[in-house]
């Protein structure tokens, strides 16, 4: 029997695995014992501060339902969702889009709505959202389905706030013939991640602020091409960089600008002025 130093017990749980039968399995849980013994190391971590740790995490859990899910709230304010996103789209930027984070707030159930329907049931300043989803080559990508949410002006998103009409600020849309779509929706406004669970109160006890700059989220599906997720977030924003979950990137960043056409307006059915973001999607064809 082998004496059970630090060295020696990172062996020995390395070699429990030696059976699994996975080699991706494999590799994965090997690679995670060695980095966390590492880190458990290398910080001299006690048994009172583990303990805390799986309260924590314990917490974290207690905290998800149907709607909240703590967990990618933790993964996002970590910035591991933001390091996943980078390890697997990182290759496509000069070509499509930008990729971003889902968030912790997305739920499958809103209704497809027509061209240019207005999915905002709740006050706010007007805003036409439209433009063109082509593929790598400029080709338009014609019935695409297109999911976009956003939070209310209150900062939350229906699905957290019992207040909101059903649906509000969350729809789907098809691209045309030409790859175009567009809808009437809201100025998006920053806003605090949740601060009442385990994640907030990490934040509060390391100095983080809780703020993401204002945003749209966007669901990108079509046949033949690479799921895109991704948001366009609010230029002049002052959070805009500083996001709390490390989603916001230079390439979504869009200009909100001020429409006084009145014949817009009315075209659109919108008051007078109103804003106007034109914005084209590139979508990745899913390889062979």
């Amino acid at each position: 029997m082998n004496e059970l130093t630090p060295y020696q017990l990172t062996k020995n749980v390395l070699k429990a695995f030696a059976g699994c039968n996975d080699p991706r399995l494999k590799q994965i849980m090997t690679s995670l014992v060695t980095h966390l013994h590492e880190f458990a190391n290398e910080v001299q971590l006690t048994a009172d501060e583990w303990r805390c740790g799986i309260e924590f995490l314990t917490a974290t859990g207690k905290m998800c339902d149907g709607i909240r899910q703590e967990f990618i709230l933790l993964s996002d304010t970590l910035g591991l969702s933001a390091m996943i996103d980078a390890i697997n789209h990182g290759d496509d930027v000069e070509t499509a889009t930008e990729s971003s984070l889902l968030g912790p707030f997305y739920r499958e159930g809103a209704k497809e709505e027509a061209f240019g329907a207005n999915i905002a049931h709740t006050e706010g300043e007007p805003a036409l959202v439209r433009g063109r989803l082509m593929d790598e080559r400029g080709q338009a990508v014609a019935g695409a389905l297109i999911e976009v949410w956003e939070t209310a002006n209150n900062g939350m998103y229906e699905g957290q706030d019992p207040d909101q009409p059903e649906s509000n600020l969350r729809g789907k849309f098809r691209s045309g013939s030409n790859g175009e779509y567009a809808f009437r929706t809201i100025k998006p406004t920053s806003y605090p991640i949740p601060t009442d669970g385990p994640v907030g109160q990490m934040l509060v006890m390391t100095g983080r602020h809780p703020m993401r700059p204002g945003h749209i989220h966007f669901l990108i599906k079509a046949p033949g091409y690479d799921t895109l997720t991704t948001a366009l977030y609010s230029a002049g924003d002052e959070y805009v960089n500083s996001d709390a979950v490390f989603g916001a990137k230079p390439s979504l960043v869009i200009e909100y600008v001020t429409n006084a056409d009145a014949g817009a307006a009315k075209e659109w059915d919108l008051p007078s002025p109103f804003y106007e973001v034109q914005r084209d999607f590139v979508l990745c064809r899913q390889s062979a």
